[in-house]
């Protein structure tokens, strides 16, 4: 080929294919001949535009074969196809890269599962790894949404009901209670109402009272009607009899934000057949400024198998809008006086919407508490009151039994699925004395106020923190159904039946075995606790 041109009856005969063809002409080795050919000098070769037209062609041919080649093959293989030609072949159009790194070597290509089957690349979503997911459609507070944000927990669809967390404003049923997994954690306990709802508290207190009445002297004597109708008439003979008056404040049963209650001192207008409660009226309250006020102090429950309670460190003090006057037949209408709840009192004009912490018709308890103590009053003696726990102990048969109802093979001990913030709304007498008016399963987080905002976002974060909901959680608990799957379908343990002709080694040995199976399970039970404990004491922030 020297530097003669090409005589036309070299040119191969046009039934070959383009590849037999430039294989014939020897424009370049193919994989049956290894050896090299040799190397021609520049001034031999004619340049591409003095070729004649079909030698162009094969030339262009092989050009995009030989690209084509070095896109299917590796490296090395791609090298043994090199062409002689010292003219660059055009450079093959590479995929898009999708945002992955820039001059990728065209020789190697793309991955094979990369790609799809109609040659465009699939974008593959990495997920975000120890994402805690919450579903919050069932709350109307914006401060919920603001603690979940700022817990970098990641807002669920309204219909996931997988979620890590769950949040209602009202009790759930306890069919959803049922189902939920055991990573899971829902804001409400089943058979919490029985303290909740103020008929169910006056009943369940009542027994109480019977037993223990030195115990339970922090609620005020309440009748339900219409089943303790009768005695609550015979109370009030027995007060004419003395010569005494009192006041009584009727409220629904089940009601809530102040609606349905009155003031009364005239029994017999009372019916004997509605459904409400009857209470005695605290007519000597503390009073702070001239104005009657209540406590809202805010209780985490974290569990009922054991019983775990957390008093949070700080509330709200809510005070009624005008100066509080001894209860008389003129000012019985006069709830702005002798309620405290805010949903009544802020219709006032008198009410006072004030930022500063020491001024407004709504302060905190923090403020409260150093109120008491620069005027000399028993702090430790206010806060030390057992009011509480005694009164979640009326509680916990109740809501154990409905708990273990709801997750019935659910080891003592374990992560509880269930939480509950409450509100328990207290007033102080004269001597400081606490007493209990009612406690709410679905305390307002309204914030309407900055003083609002503060106290329930406080109460919130540090209740979340508190759970130690982790990412793991759900990860965990799918290998330990896998595992108790696995027990069901081999056998429950690694322990063998005895049979009935088993010798006393055999049964010796099965009981030390067996013995030994609980020794490591109560080993780990009080790992958790420590571990749980732990967490608690690192995480209680105000509680």
């Amino acid at each position: 080929m020297g530097g003669t041109p090409i005589h036309p009856s070299v040119y191969p005969p046009p039934s070959l294919s383009p590849l037999e063809a430039v294989n014939k002409l020897g424009l370049c080795k193919t994989l049956e001949s290894p050896p090299s050919p040799p190397t021609l000098p520049h001034h031999c070769l004619p340049p591409p535009s003095k070729l004649p037209l079909p030698i162009q062609t094969l030339l262009l041919l092989f050009m995009l074969l030989k690209g084509a080649r070095e896109m299917a093959c590796p490296p090395s293989l791609a090298e043994s196809l090199a062409c002689p030609f010292t003219t660059p072949a055009p450079e093959m159009p590479s995929p898009p890269n999708d945002g992955e790194d820039q001059g990728a070597s065209p020789v190697n290509g793309p991955s094979v599962g990369s790609y799809q089957s109609s040659g465009k690349r699939k974008v593959h979503t990495k997920k975000k790894k120890g994402t805690i997911t919450a579903n919050v459609a069932g709350t109307k507070y914006e401060i919920v949404r603001i603690v979940i944000n700022e817990m970098d927990f990641i807002k669920a669809r309204d219909d996931d009901e997988t979620a890590n967390l769950i949040w209602n404003d009202s009790a759930v049923q306890h069919e959803k209670i049922a189902e939920l997994r055991n990573y899971q954690r829902i804001n409400h306990f089943p058979g919490m109402g029985e303290i909740c709802r103020k008929d169910c508290l006056a009943r369940n207190m009542s027994k109480m009272i019977k037993c223990q009445p030195q115990e339970y002297s922090f609620i005020p004597k309440t009748w339900i009607f219409p089943a303790e109708y009768t005695q609550f008439q015979n109370y009030v003979k027995e007060l004419r009899r003395k010569r005494k008056q009192k006041t009584f404040i009727v409220k629904p049963a089940n009601g809530a934000m102040g609606h349905g209650i009155s003031l009364i001192r005239n029994c017999e207008k009372l019916p004997a057949q509605e459904h409400f409660i009857v209470q005695e009226y605290l007519d000597k309250p503390f009073l702070m400024e001239g104005y009657k006020f209540d406590l809202r102090i805010y209780i985490l429950v974290t569990s009922c198998d054991p019983l775990r309670i957390f008093l949070y460190n700080d509330g709200l003090v809510r005070m009624g809008t005008e100066k509080y006057h001894a209860p008389s037949e003129a000012n019985l209408s006069q709830l702005y006086m002798h309620l405290t709840n805010y949903s009544v009192n802020k219709h006032n004009e008198n009410f006072e919407r004030d930022e500063t912490v020491d001024k407004g018709s709504k302060r905190s308890i923090s403020w409260f508490t150093e109120f008491l103590r620069t005027n000399d009053y028993d702090v430790a003696k206010f806060w030390g009151d057992e009011l509480v726990v005694k009164t979640l102990i009326v509680a916990e048969p109740h809501v154990l039994h409905a708990y273990r109802m709801c997750r019935p093979g659910q080891p003592p001990g374990s992560d509880s699925v269930c939480f509950e913030v409450l509100g328990f709304d207290i007033i102080l007498d004269r001597k400081l004395k606490p007493w209990l008016l009612e406690i709410n399963r679905a305390p307002s987080f309204g914030t309407d106020q900055k003083i609002d905002y503060d106290v329930k976002k406080g109460v919130l974060l540090n209740a979340l923190k508190l759970l130690n909901i982790r990412a793991s959680d759900k990860k965990r608990n799918l290998a330990q159904q896998k595992a108790e799957a696995q027990r069901r379908l081999y056998g429950h343990g690694s322990m063998k039946k005895l049979s009935a002709a088993s010798s006393d080694w055999e049964k010796q040995r099965h009981t030390l075995e067996r013995r030994r199976e609980e020794l490591k399970e109560r080993l780990a039970q009080v790992r958790k606790q420590i571990s749980r404990e732990e967490h608690e004491k690192q995480h209680l922030g105000n509680y």
